[in-house]
């Protein structure tokens, strides 16, 4: 059995973007009571911290940061029609970050083998300089490129399953070839980003790999392509750290997209990518929460993936479920000749 590291916290419900908003304070009280009576041994509680400035402007331009910090004189402010938040969110959001990178050290550590930061504010769609989708800081990326200047890591791979694009993460490292970012989602959806086309640029491209799914995918395309794609990029890449950007809003029960996955697919693709991660990067994995907005399923999804990153199911056999090849063949031959897969 793995040791999980778990980031969770009641200070996560300050953050509050107003009545009727999906990205709710319950959406931590969920979590909070189900991990509660979790009874998998192995459940390590890591306390987070709030980050620090020069830890945020790894990612954030200065001007942006201070424009988060002023929101908290605002009982109520908006960075645009979805963003919205309180005098409570900026340091709720520094504390996000912060539990990241508190899992993200003691990973590194060795006090625990992996990880899951059950978070919020969620960060995948920040920018450098722009709130954005509910999203101040962008978590993940702030890991990414604390792994690479505290830890001096030479590859990190993001792999991003939450339904929408993560156009923040995406753009932080477009022209990085020591970052390779991999998303999973809707597409065409908000954002707007992640065409198939998108692979990085400069000295980054081919360090970015998409793949967008139409409306309707489940467990079975998602599987599929984590065993064509995800996994055979993950072993060639050979990342010595993994972070994922885990939403959950492409369950078939969230109200705010229109994919068909469950708790059993999330925690199928989840063992496949913890195989190649325990072979090529010693186990080392931290998810972080991004979406997922239907109370019953986000927390059977989140205690799916846990439940996995305890590496009790790593040799099971996965379920092999038809997929569409309709959908599925057209991408891994656009990523075919670039990472020899089969």
């Amino acid at each position: 059995m793995l040791r999980t590291g778990i980031v969770i916290d009641r200070r996560y419900e300050a953050h509050e973007p107003g009545a009727g908003h999906p990205e709710r304070p319950e959406r931590i009280a969920a979590l909070r009571a189900a991990l509660d009576g979790c009874e998998r041994g192995g459940l390590l509680r890591v306390e987070p911290r709030a980050a620090t400035t020069e830890e945020l402007a790894l990612v954030h331009d200065p001007g942006y940061l201070d424009q988060v910090a002023a929101s908290a004189a605002h009982q109520r402010f908006a960075f645009d029609g979805d963003t919205w938040v309180s005098s409570a969110s900026h340091h709720t959001a520094r504390l996000a970050a912060g539990g990241v990178l508190a899992l993200v050290d003691a990973v590194m550590a060795g006090e625990v083998d992996n990880g899951f930061a059950c978070v919020r504010p969620p960060g995948h769609h920040a920018e450098a300089d722009r709130a954005m989708g509910f999203c101040l800081f962008n978590n993940v990326a702030v890991a990414a490129c604390h792994l690479q200047r505290r830890h001096g890591l030479d590859r990190v791979m993001i792999v991003d399953w939450d339904v929408h694009h993560g156009n923040g993460t995406q753009h932080t490292f477009d022209d990085d070839p020591a970052v390779l970012f991999l998303s999973l989602h809707q597409h065409p959806f908000f954002p707007g980003t992640g065409g198939v086309r998108e692979v990085g640029r400069g000295r980054g491209e081919g360090a970015t790999v998409n793949l967008p799914l139409p409306a309707g995918c489940g467990d079975a395309e998602y599987l599929r392509l984590f065993e064509s794609v995800v996994d055979p990029v993950c072993r060639r890449f050979a990342p010595q750290f993994v972070l994922v950007s885990a939403g959950f809003d492409a369950h078939r029960d969230d109200p705010l997209a229109g994919m068909r996955m469950t708790e059993q697919g999330f925690g199928a693709i989840c063992r496949l990518l913890l195989r190649a991660t325990a072979e090529v990067a010693g186990h080392r994995c931290v998810a972080v929460l991004e979406g997922g907005y239907e109370l019953r399923a986000l927390t059977a999804s989140v205690l799916r993936v846990v439940d996995e990153l305890g590496g009790e199911r790593l040799t099971e056999a996965l379920p092999s479920p038809p997929a569409d090849s309709r959908v599925v063949d057209p991408l891994i031959a656009a990523h075919r000749e670039r990472w020899g897969l089969s």
